[in-house]
């Protein structure tokens, strides 16, 4: 198991930018892939982004490409979400999970992660 505290939400203006944090503790957490998701009211889970266990390889969803990017500091057991030119429909409860396989490449679906955060709340105001 591995517990995760995501950090670094709170309201910005529509075009600003914020970064979140994911802190883990627990088991190996080089070892394996992380990502991002997102759940605004109403709507369900949706995934945002995810990085290897390694770092080499990211993937982002659409409405995503290019305005946020993923890394992660194995040495400090941490991934970020660099969230850049926000827009209100960016507005929701973010979580970060961890794969449930070690030593994958970037995954992308909730069935995928078996360790999730709290959730971190990102509000954009337009």
């Amino acid at each position: 198991q591995v517990q995760l505290v995501e950090s670094g939400g709170g309201l910005v203006q529509a075009g600003g930018s914020l970064r979140l944090s994911c802190a883990a503790s627990g088991r190996t957490f080089g070892n394996y892939a992380m990502g991002w998701f997102r759940q605004a009211p109403g709507k369900e889970r949706e995934f945002v982004a995810a990085i290897s266990w390694s770092g080499t390889t990211t993937y982002f969803a659409a409405s995503v490409t290019g305005r946020f990017t993923i890394s992660r500091d194995n040495a400090k057991n941490t991934v970020y979400l660099q969230m850049n030119s926000l827009k209100p429909e960016d507005t929701a409860v973010y979580y970060c999970a961890a794969d449930k396989v070690p030593l994958r490449a970037v995954v992308t679906t909730i069935q995928d992660y078996n360790n999730w955060g709290q959730g971190t709340q990102v509000t954009v105001s337009s």
